[in-house]
């Protein structure tokens, strides 16, 4: 089946969905994360933004070399097909449609719901909620929960029936985002320095209280960065759909990730400026935003948080409706004759997209009855599902990598080796962070109370069955 996907989108776009899709509430919050990791000691924090950046940009430089060589339908299929096989290849994509991008669709949906709602009831007083706000009505009441399914329906319904609209929202909700964070870090500096208190050199020379060794500090503050760093490879998604794509997706990625790493440093360096690190690890970065611009900003900062992840779920959500269809284009999957069909009209893979839909709401399903419900509806497999997929991901990048050593003897030896090698550390990387953060330490915390628990084993059961049901299902098909 031929890909009937027209070149839609130019570069400023792609650009917009590598920093849209990583940049999303996280980063509005994660200095104080961070801090609490290196226990207030900032030029640890300071490293380990750095060393996640530098893990972030061996793998997108990796991407990006391949990228120059192979286009066909969705650009991590079409790299696992091109070094690994068509098998592999198929694994990835059924993983990506089936897991991967319908999972944190979801997560986005709520995530924008919770903080318009955080907006609203701040601004808007008289607002209320079946649950207040102050009960935490926000996060987990009908309210949120509803328009949290709107916005999962208006994401898809731009992405499905405009798909110039929806690349157009994602180049503004990029743009919008980025204003508070570059203001904070360009006045949050000055202020820090020249300013009446000065709190930025006090605050980079503080190195904490604490006694653990500072390499032990930095491993838990870098697990902390290596997820603020995901969701940048939902970008080649939309490869067949970019113009001269083999140019412009490589500079697309490498753009975005140095903004992105960029971006990360000077706003962390930024809330320096406005607050003491006490303040910052107990309160949030929140208050150097209040420090310096007064109490109405902190407020809209709400609004920014509320945009900015509706910009990464117009992003995840232009790649969970082209899910299966990368399969279908391939002739693989359940029904390609269905996945595959494209409107004339509108030029989307309808049937795939909203199959895409439907998954993000089974997802959505999940996410609440594990994480928000008063009890935990799945028992045992109720895990977060906005981020253990990352442990897969990066685990299937490293035979990809391997395979282009071995396979791309028209490259010079840094593309062919040195390129890929980074790679390999950086996966290598991730996968032992999220194994600690969501397997080792919840599963200490779990022993000391005298029970299990160890979310990993039972997010990779889940993993094994739906990737055993595609393999049957491709199977099946073949014969």
């Amino acid at each position: 089946m031929e890909n009937g996907l027209h070149k839609k989108y130019g570069l400023a776009t792609a650009i917009c969905m590598v920093v849209g899709i990583v940049i999303g509430s996280g980063v509005f919050f994660k200095a104080q994360t961070i801090l609490q990791k290196t226990e207030g000691n900032m030029s640890l924090g300071i490293m380990a933004w750095l060393i996640g950046g530098a893990i972030m940009l061996c793998c997108i430089s990796a991407f990006a070399i391949m990228a120059t060589k192979y286009e066909k339908v969705n650009g991590i299929v079409d790299y696992a097909e091109a070094t690994v096989g068509s098998k592999y290849g198929y694994a990835i994509g059924w993983f990506m449609a089936l897991i991967y991008s319908p999972s944190l669709t979801s997560v986005l949906a709520w995530l924008s719901a919770r903080y318009t709602l955080v907006f609203l009831t701040t601004a808007f007083p008289s607002i209320t909620l079946s649950i207040p706000a102050s009960e935490g009505g926000c996060v987990v009441g009908p309210e949120c929960m509803a328009l949290s399914l709107f916005f999962l329906c208006a994401a898809y319904a731009m992405n499905a029936l405009s798909p110039r609209i929806a690349g157009r929202f994602q180049v503004g909700t990029t743009v919008i985002k980025l204003i508070p964070l570059l203001l904070l870090a360009v006045v949050g500096t000055i202020v820090g320095i020249f300013g009446e208190h000065g709190t930025l050199v006090e605050n980079l020379s503080y190195t904490g209280t604490a006694d653990t060794p500072n390499g032990n500090l930095l491993f838990g503050a870098v697990v902390a960065t290596a997820f603020a760093y995901e969701g940048w490879i939902i970008a080649t998604s939309i490869n067949a759909e970019l113009k001269d794509s083999k140019k412009n997706l490589p500079i697309a990625l490498i753009t975005g990730g140095i903004i992105i790493v960029a971006i990360y440093l000077f706003y962390f360096i930024g809330t320096a400026g406005g607050a003491d690190v006490q303040t910052l690890m107990n309160d949030g970065a929140t208050t150097a935003f209040i420090n310096i611009f007064g109490g109405v900003f902190g407020n809209i900062l709400n609004l920014f948080v509320a945009i900015s992840c509706m910009g990464t779920l117009n992003g995840l959500m232009l790649a969970c409706t082209r899910g299966l269809y990368a399969l279908a284009a391939r002739n693989e999957g359940p029904k390609p004759e269905v996945f595959g069909q494209i409107d004339k009209s509108t030029n989307m893979p309808h049937n795939a997209a909203i199959f895409g839909l439907l998954l993000a709401a089974i997802w959505f399903f999940f996410f609440y009855g594990a994480n928000l419900a008063p009890f935990a509806w799945f028992g045992v497999f109720g895990f977060d599902s906005s981020e253990l997929a990352i442990i897969t991901v990066y685990a299937m990048y490293i035979p990809i990598f391997i395979n282009f050593m071995r396979k791309a003897t028209d490259m010079s030896f840094g593309k062919r080796y040195v390129a890929p090698a980074l790679g390999i550390i950086g996966s290598v990387f991730m996968v032992i962070a999220a194994i600690y953060a969501h397997g080792i330490q919840p599963y200490q915390a779990a022993a000391a109370e005298g029970r299990f628990a160890c979310p990993v084993l039972f997010y990779l059961i889940i993993f094994a069955v739906v990737m055993i049901v595609g393999m049957a299902i491709n199977r099946k098909k073949s014969k």
